[in-house]
């Protein structure tokens, strides 16, 4: 119940900041008789005022506030009616439309940007559950691994036996003895994995590469010394974080249009925001699938996202098939580096503390 009172509660902070956002999005008419600005006293001509924006009419009653309150949190000012359908399902039209200036009647990118992530951390903190990172990957019952185990140890024994031969023998025993190397350390990253450790150690191979694998260990000891926390620290981190998803994405963007004159690298910020709001929602609505056991919403999401990014491209840029289809695959690529590169700065935030 008090993960559900959280959620709602973080649902509404996400209405309120984006309507922070725009302020001035779908205020109605002003009820009052006033004949000059609250605010700044130009006089009124119509229900705003033409010099700063505000509303002719200022509320002054508790039930009025509330009816803001909710009127935020339910319609999100009524924009949103117009603009999800288009995100959902036209979302090049929907990009070029903003880019263009034809904005009254769409939520702004970066409003809706905010709202869907605290609507989908919301959701994350409803339906989440606990971690166990010191639960090991694998175990020595798991199929395969005693299986593993003895082939390992049937092969050093055919080893040793041909190097003993290859020694009594008085040839090299160079090439022989780097296969024995070879199924040792096989057998130790195996065993490290089964003790729920990572099997950094067994992969170096020179000095950086051992830092790396000492660092990532480090790390890992961390985790599993503290996993609630570590869950913590991550989710916050993407919490507040998430906005860096923007600037992250916007330069692989531009790698599909090289030093293009017509589309500048504001198009691109616009194209990222929508494309990375409606991402939140499929990823939402996977997670839901995966919560409540429904494999098709698990899977629809997953498949719609590249042909969601496939008719962003070719609406928003005027694109023909082939070209759409190219840079399609080519984003889906640069999506995975600008999540790994997020990624790898959440886990720098969570683990310096």
């Amino acid at each position: 119940m008090n993960g559900i009172v959280e959620a709602v509660a973080e649902l509404g902070q996400g209405s309120l900041v984006a309507r922070a956002v725009e302020p001035s999005a779908g205020e109605g008419p002003g009820h009052t008789h006033e004949t000059a600005c609250l605010n700044c006293g130009t006089a009124l001509v119509g229900s705003h005022c033409h010099a700063c924006g505000q509303a002719a009419h200022v509320h002054r009653t508790l039930g009025a506030f509330f009816h803001d309150l909710l009127h935020g949190v339910l319609h999100f000012e009524g924009k949103v009616w117009h603009t999800l359908p288009l995100l959902a399902w036209r979302p090049g039209r929907l990009t070029r439309e903003y880019i263009d200036g034809r904005r009254a009647r769409y939520v702004s990118p970066i409003a809706l940007f905010l709202f869907v992530v605290f609507l989908t951390f919301a959701l994350f903190h409803a339906i989440g559950g606990e971690l166990d990172f010191n639960k090991p990957i694998i175990t020595r019952e798991s199929p395969g691994v005693a299986k593993a185990a003895q082939d390992n140890a049937r092969q050093l024994d055919m080893l040793a036996k041909e190097r003993a031969a290859a020694e009594a023998a008085g040839r090299p025993t160079v090439a022989i003895d780097r296969k024995i190397d070879g199924v040792r350390n096989d057998q130790a990253m195996m065993d490290t994995i089964v003790r729920g450790d990572l099997p950094v150690a067994q992969a170096t191979g020179s000095p950086s590469a051992a830092r790396l694998a000492a660092t990532l260990q480090s790390t890992w000891a961390k985790v599993r010394a503290n996993p609630a926390l570590m869950v913590y620290k991550l989710q916050t981190s993407a919490y507040k974080y998430s906005w860096l998803l923007i600037p992250i994405s916007v330069p692989f963007l531009w790698l599909l249009f090289p030093f293009s004159r017509r589309f500048r690298l504001y198009d691109h910020t616009v194209f990222v925001t929508y494309s990375l709001s409606f991402m939140l929602i499929l990823i939402a609505l996977a997670s839901l699938g995966a919560y409540w056991s429904i494999g098709a919403l698990v899977l629809l999401p997953i498949l719609y996202a590249p042909f969601h990014m496939y008719r962003q491209l070719r609406g928003a840029y005027s694109l023909g098939r082939a070209g759409a289809v190219w840079r399609t695959a080519a984003l889906l690529i640069f999506a995975g580096l600008a999540l790994t590169m997020f990624a790898l700065v959440l886990v720098t935030l969570a683990t310096s503390g």
